[in-house]
C-alpha cells in the first residue's frame, strides 16, 4: 500500500498551463516570433525552453533575458486575474490527508508558486513543497522527485506520483515511482505509456487511491 503522494502542481491542482503558454506566445509576438501550440508542446515534452526560438533567431542571451523578465510580468498578471481553480481539487485532498502524507514537486519558481496559492489552501494539506530553485536538473530528469522522495525519507515502492504531462511522467518513471495521469485538453497529444493510472479528473483519485 502507498504512504505517500507528490503532486506536480500546474495542470493537476489548478489550472495555470495555458496562461504560461499564453504569457510566452504574447511576449514573442513582440518579436515577430509565433509560438505555434504543437511546437510549444514538443519544447515542453523535452525540457526545452521556448525562448531557443529567439536564441536561433540571433537574439543575445541579454536580450532574451528581459525578454522572459515581460513573460513573468504578464504571466503573473494572467495569475493574478483569471481563474485557475480545479473542481473538487480541495475536497479530495481533505480526504487524501486521512491516508496519506502529501507533497507537491513543481518547475514553477517559487515566487509564481506562492501567488497562485496564496489563500488558496491546498498547501495545508502539504507536507512539504519542492520548486525549481530546489533541485539541480528540472523534469524530465529524476531529480525532482528523487528530491521529493529523499524529504519524505521514503522509498520509492510507498510513493505515488499524480502528473499530467510527458515531461512529468518521465521523471517519475527515471525516479521509478508509479504514476498517476490525470487527463487533460492541454496535454492530451502526450506519450502516456509509461503510467500505472489514468484518471479522467483529479476527482477520481479517491476511488482510485
Amino acid at each position: 500500500m502507498k504512504k505517500y503522494i507528490l503532486f506536480d502542481n500546474d495542470g493537476v491542482l489548478v489550472e495555470t498551463e495555458i496562461w504560461y503558454y499564453q504569457a510566452n506566445k504574447d511576449i514573442l509576438k513582440t518579436i515577430n516570433i509565433n509560438l505555434e501550440f504543437d511546437d510549444y508542446q514538443k519544447i515542453m515534452i523535452r525540457g526545452g525552453t521556448a525562448w531557443e526560438l529567439a536564441l536561433n533567431k540571433g537574439y543575445s542571451i541579454e536580450e532574451v533575458d528581459k525578454l522572459r523578465e515581460k513573460r513573468d510580468e504578464l504571466y503573473q498578471h494572467f495569475l493574478k486575474t483569471k481563474n485557475i481553480e480545479i473542481n473538487g481539487v480541495k475536497n479530495t485532498l481533505k480526504q487524501l490527508s486521512k491516508k496519506y502524507k502529501m507533497a507537491i514537486i513543481t518547475t514553477s519558481r517559487r515566487v509564481d508558486f506562492e501567488l497562485i496559492h496564496k489563500n488558496r489552501g491546498i498547501i495545508d494539506f502539504m507536507e512539504f513543497v519542492l520548486c525549481v530553485e530546489d533541485y539541480k536538473r528540472a523534469k524530465p530528469h529524476p531529480d525532482p522527485y528523487l528530491a521529493g522522495l529523499k524529504k519524505f525519507n521514503a522509498n520509492a515502492q510507498d510513493t505515488i506520483v499524480v502528473e499530467d504531462s510527458q515531461r512529468g511522467l518521465d521523471s517519475a518513471f527515471k525516479a521509478n515511482i508509479d504514476c498517476i495521469i490525470v487527463k487533460n485538453e492541454f496535454t492530451k497529444s502526450h506519450n502516456f505509456n509509461k503510467a500505472k493510472h489514468f484518471i479522467n479528473k483529479f476527482e477520481d483519485l479517491k476511488e482510485l487511491l
